[in-house]
């Protein structure tokens, strides 16, 4: 599973999104974006983050390294404001850390465009796991040491928001929008990008991606009530959906 760290220190809330994530430092001597298991968006959304992050990372992409960390009841104690002290309360336990990468900012499109390949590989891979999140709205990618780095996926995977209503048949068939993807205009060579990526996602490397994912944060299902029963679920979805023909390919825009 993820390596496992304690939260020391919590430093600052993150505004920017939603789910209020904080900065906290860890007893690795690491500091991390914390997303919390009390958000409103629930363990899900974390389960989507470390599955889609870890397959990323290991397809190419660069996608900052996580970790489980432990938060200790004491630390909510010291915050002043009541919204952060409740969300702190509420997420004692195991939550989601996210390497935290310095002086990182916002990637335009326009001061630092995108490698046409580079995109096109995330655009393929946005669209395999159904991330509807990476508009120009909201474009969750960050430019560090001049590199483009992808965050923020616990949109995607919608599947297991409605286990009863879903199968991996249904997945498979799903079309994706790109109209609205932040690199749908900078992205050349989606066949390519097809060709190099969907070969490599095997039911060994899908198992073991899902085997990061802690025991907690993996809710039953009708008929999946042991955690790995609900890993097997994940599997299954995300193999039906790289199995060809691949519907759900994005269209390039000249």
């Amino acid at each position: 599973m993820l390596p496992r760290v304690l939260a020391t220190r919590y430093v600052s809330p993150l505004r920017e999104g939603g789910s209020l994530p904080g900065l906290v430092e860890a007893d690795d001597l690491g500091t991390y974006v914390m997303k919390f298991t009390g958000a409103g968006q629930g363990r899900k959304a974390l389960v989507a983050e470390v599955i889609v992050g870890e397959l990323g990372r290991r397809l190419g992409l660069r996608i900052p390294e996580m970790a489980a960390i432990e938060l200790d009841t004491t630390i909510g104690h010291y915050e002043a404001d009541q919204e952060v002290q409740d969300l702190l309360t509420a997420s004692v336990g195991l939550n989601l850390g996210i390497d935290f990468l310095p002086g990182a900012f916002g990637f335009d499109g326009v001061a630092h465009p995108a490698d046409p390949g580079e995109a096109a590989h995330i655009l393929w891979f946005d669209a395999f796991v159904a991330n509807i999140d990476r508009t120009w709205r909201n474009p969750n990618l960050l430019v560090w040491h001049r590199r483009l780095w992808c965050i923020d996926h616990g949109a995607a995977l919608y599947f297991h928001h409605a286990w009863e209503r879903t199968s991996p048949e249904l997945f498979a068939a799903q079309a994706f929008d790109a109209r609205n993807h932040m690199l749908i205009r900078q992205a050349a060579g989606v066949p390519d990008a097809d060709a190099a990526l969907a070969g490599r996602i095997t039911a060994e490397l899908l198992h073991d991606v899902v085997a990061q994912v802690p025991d907690e944060w993996l809710e039953p299902a009708p008929g999946r009530e042991k955690p790995d029963e609900v890993r097997a679920s994940y599997v299954d979805h995300l193999l039906a959906r790289v199995a060809a023909p691949r519907r759900w390919l994005p269209e390039e825009t000249p």
